[in-house]
């Protein structure tokens, strides 16, 4: 055994993510991207829209896994980056705290959060980004409402595993929802 300490980046080949997957919870970090006006009040929420692996077309909030020896920080600017582009110009908050913790599960039920892959951790952030988004990746684009429309039950109906949920909760932080 090795006194050693592994300590370059990356993640792990698939299969031993399966297997990851199927022993322990995954950290992932979430970002609710906003827009924001000269005294910092919400005024648009930024939803991706995907085609899932079964061709289900969703809304979805900027989402990934945090890598071993990344800080959550570059995980979250990372993320921020591949779905909206380089020059989104994200404000990542100076502290660290998410508004929420979300834990999805493989079970339905347990939370309002599921993910049938895995149980995943998720922190979740609202970053306001001022620069031009441009999706990447793949998501085919970006669409950005208003808190009121974000909220409703039409745009809630089309975001998968719970993130309907998590962009409620988000909503109510920033004193959106009434």
């Amino acid at each position: 055994m090795s006194d050693m300490t592994e300590t370059t980046p990356g993640w792990l080949p698939s299969d031993e993510l399966e297997s990851a997957r199927a022993r322990m919870p995954i950290l992932y970090v979430e970002a609710v991207p906003v827009r924001v006006d000269d005294s910092g009040e919400v005024t648009s929420i930024g939803l991706l829209l995907r085609i899932g692996p079964d061709g289900t077309v969703s809304r979805n909030l900027v989402s990934g896994r945090v890598m071993h020896h990344e800080r959550v920080r570059d995980a979250l600017l990372r993320h921020l980056e591949k779905d909206l582009g380089p020059v989104a110009l994200p404000r990542v908050p100076s502290a660290l705290q998410p508004f929420t913790v979300a834990e999805y599960f493989p079970t339905q039920g347990i939370t309002p959060f599921h993910d049938p892959r895995q149980h995943a951790v998720s922190l979740a952030y609202i970053v306001p980004v001022a620069g031009d988004c441009r999706p990447r990746q793949d998501a085919l684009d970006l669409v950005w409402f208003s808190p009121q429309d974000a909220a409703s039950e039409s745009v809630q109906s089309e975001m998968p595993g719970g993130q309907g949920v998590l962009l409620k909760q988000a909503l109510a932080h920033v004193g959106c929802l009434s």
